[in-house]
């Protein structure tokens, strides 16, 4: 016996809004959330653009103020997503936080207090907030959850598997609610410095940072690093029904896969993606004709993005062409490992209103004969969502999220 799963909250702290609402609607009406960084933010970087949060003013009490803001992001979006959310057993309730790379200006800062004032200089609260986990930890004893907390990281593809692992959970009995909140923050110089060295980010555009993510276009010049967090409640269907809960999405399938390829390269045979959606499918229990829309990774990158779409094809076969195709990067940039559950809450919310957002700045496809949602959102009968995630060192993992 497996649980039906439900999600049944969104949260969201992003760049194109400050709620799951504000996301939603400035992806689904086409509007960018990139601008170009401040000088202080980028010091002689290449990098000129990004995803900043603007606007956020945290409302916690001194505990909360002590985090590092990434952290204060994943706390806002998950109390968005357990907003009217009371369990009938706090052990049933389990917390995952998604991400690559956790509070990395927390280290940043008491590595640099260590070396111009001295080891007692360095916050004794590092050891403690200092880590991955750290959220797990505070949503559990903000809301008395009693059930298993941790952290689950897999680079760029942490988020759906956060997501994944929280399905496979209520499924097999072991929980009957899963919060999951993916976070990143990495508009540091630091990290800005190293992807730019790495070739990996778009560099110019200061004039139009809009238009500096271009998933699926042959003028794509790069990822746009973006900051921010999202979380998803996932329930049982049956403990939602129980407790009046109305869901906003299902969450059918899950399928994860390393591509043993290269540290940041995809395989271009889109070996290990494709094996990551036949897994989701076959977790479904679905044909490849089942699936109605396509959230892509779509990234941006030139090697990414031809991947994504030889995997979609090998996965799904030649039909793919003539399903609806979106990325959703090219407004909200890249949010790292936080990604999957970003995508994950315009997935659900997709499914919810029956209309598929657009991609924006796909002004010469690379598939001349795909069926890419362009510059406008498109009503559609929409079923079941294929979302995709991919990051560097071969993590592929792909989720099917359904209407409810």
């Amino acid at each position: 016996m497996t649980a039906e799963v439900v999600i049944t909250g969104v949260g969201a702290v992003t760049p194109s809004g400050l709620t799951a609402a504000a996301l939603w609607e400035a992806v689904r009406d086409g509007r960018s959330g990139i601008t170009r960084l401040s000088e202080a933010a980028s010091p002689g970087s290449r990098v000129q653009v990004g995803g900043v949060i603007r606007g956020f003013a945290p409302d916690g009490g001194p505990a909360e103020r002590r985090l590092n803001p990434v952290q204060r992001w994943a706390m806002t979006a998950a109390d968005e997503a357990l907003a009217g959310f009371s369990p009938g057993d706090p052990a049933a309730v389990h917390v995952i936080v998604a991400t690559g790379s956790g509070p990395v200006d927390a280290l940043q800062e008491a590595t640099l207090a260590l070396r111009e004032r001295g080891p007692r200089h360095v916050p004794p609260g590092l050891v403690v907030h200092g880590t991955a986990d750290a959220v797990a930890g505070l949503l559990s004893r903000r809301y008395g959850f009693l059930g298993q907390a941790q952290a689950v990281t897999a680079a760029c593809a942490s988020g759906a598997i956060g997501i994944g692992e929280g399905l496979r959970r209520i499924r097999h009995g072991y929980a009957e609610a899963v919060l999951v909140v993916g976070m990143e923050d990495l508009l540091g110089p630091v990290h800005l410095a190293a992807n730019a060295n790495l070739r990996a980010v778009a560099t110019g555009f200061a004039e139009e940072p809009w238009a500096a993510s271009r998933p699926f276009d042959r003028d794509r010049r790069g990822f746009v690093m973006a900051q921010g967090a999202a979380a998803v409640l996932l329930e049982s269907a049956d403990a939602a029904r129980r407790r009046g809960a109305v869901p906003v999405a299902g969450v059918t399938g899950f399928g994860a896969a390393s591509d043993a390829h290269h540290a940041t390269a995809p395989d271009p045979s889109g070996r290990g993606a494709a094996a990551a959606i036949a897994a989701c499918l076959a977790d479904a229990g679905v044909a490849p004709d089942a699936v109605d829309h396509v959230n892509a990774h779509g990234t941006g990158t030139p090697l990414g993005d031809e991947a994504e779409l030889v995997a979609l094809e090998r996965a799904l076969g030649s039909r793919v062409r003539r399903v609806p195709v979106t990325a959703t990067k090219s407004s909200t940039g890249h949010l790292l490992g936080a990604s999957g559950v970003v995508d994950a809450v315009i997935s659900a919310l997709t499914l919810r209103d029956r209309m598929l957002p657009p991609t924006i700045n796909l002004a010469d496809p690379i598939r001349d004969d795909w069926d890419f949602v362009r510059d406008r959102a498109r009503e559609h009968e929409v079923r079941s969502v294929l979302s995709t995630s991919f990051g560097f060192g071969g993590h592929s993992a792909a989720l099917l999220f359904s209407a409810v």
